[in-house]
């Protein structure tokens, strides 16, 4: 970690509502005056999506079923460690974008399913913001825990994130039901030993829990609302989290342990809002007197 230069990392598989979050980051950034730096998971895959394919389809005839973007070897992530180390050390470092659509393309300039060159940061940056899969990674061989000052975990129970899965993917890529169930398959031994551990090292997790039957989701006609669920927040250290000024001021809250509040689905982006802001302010706040 590094007080001159913090870094925020948000984790979250997919269908799990990221971008949501990264858009309430832009709002407490923008209002707070930051300037942050922002970075992507997919930007740290090792293969683009035709070497991917090759990838997966080498390992399947290899009888290795369970390889997916999800995995630790399909991603850089001793690169992703370098790029948060040299960040703390020196409010520099570099990215890139992975281009999924045409619209992406017609953006950066690079075909669909490849990535763009590395470029610098902008200089003088308050913060990095880390948003994707891999952000909390401790393993044998990478500590990127270690590395980031505020991390955020975001995940709904499983059958949610399958819904969400299964209806993005058909909507946005043309998958039928089958091919994504298959996706979902290939990847539970990854989620279960990459994604999961990751939501200990977290200092925050937002989790959405949906309050109609979603018992079933492969045959789910539609994804549960914000209003059809509720939100557990769960803090790893309570010290100093104000819980009767949180349950004051977002309605139909309450506490079901000692470091955990639960929200009304609806209300997360203010919970995120109160809940964040400060802790955002001060990392900003030291790393100027440092």
């Amino acid at each position: 970690m590094s007080k001159k230069h913090p870094i925020i990392s948000v984790v979250g598989s997919s269908g799990a509502g990221t971008s949501t979050v990264k858009s309430t980051f832009d709002q407490i950034f923008r209002r707070e005056g930051i300037s942050a730096v922002s970075i992507e998971g997919d930007a740290f895959h090792r293969y683009n999506r035709a070497d991917m394919k090759k990838e997966l389809q080498k390992r399947y005839d290899a009888g290795d079923q369970g390889f997916s973007h999800f995995s630790y070897e399909a991603n850089e992530l001793k690169e992703l460690e370098r790029v948060f180390r040299e960040y703390g050390e020196t409010g520099k470092g570099k990215t890139r974008h992975y281009v999924h659509d045409d619209a992406e393309a017609e953006k950066w300039g690079t075909p669909p399913g490849h990535f763009t060159d590395w470029r610098d940061f902008a200089d003088e940056s308050d913060l990095l913001f880390y948003e994707g899969l891999h952000g909390c990674v401790v393993n044998d061989e990478v500590n990127l825990s270690a590395l980031a000052d505020l991390k955020i975990g975001v995940v709904p129970v499983i059958n949610l994130e399958w819904i969400q899965k299964i209806h993005r993917d058909r909507a946005s890529r043309g998958y039928s039901t089958e091919a994504v169930t298959d996706v979902i398959l290939r990847r539970m031994h990854a989620y279960v030993h990459c994604i999961t551990p990751q939501f200990t090292e977290t200092d925050i997790n937002f989790q959405r829990v949906p309050v109609v039957d979603t018992s079933n989701p492969f045959i789910a006609r539609w994804i549960p609302t914000a209003d059809e669920s509720l939100v557990v927040i769960r803090f790893k250290n309570p010290r100093g989290i104000d819980f009767p000024y949180l349950t004051s001021m977002i309605n139909g809250s309450w506490m079901s342990r000692a470091n955990s509040i639960v929200i009304p689905g609806n209300r997360q982006d203010l919970a995120m809002q109160l809940i964040l802001t400060p802790l955002i302010e001060r990392l900003v706040r030291e790393a100027k007197r440092a």
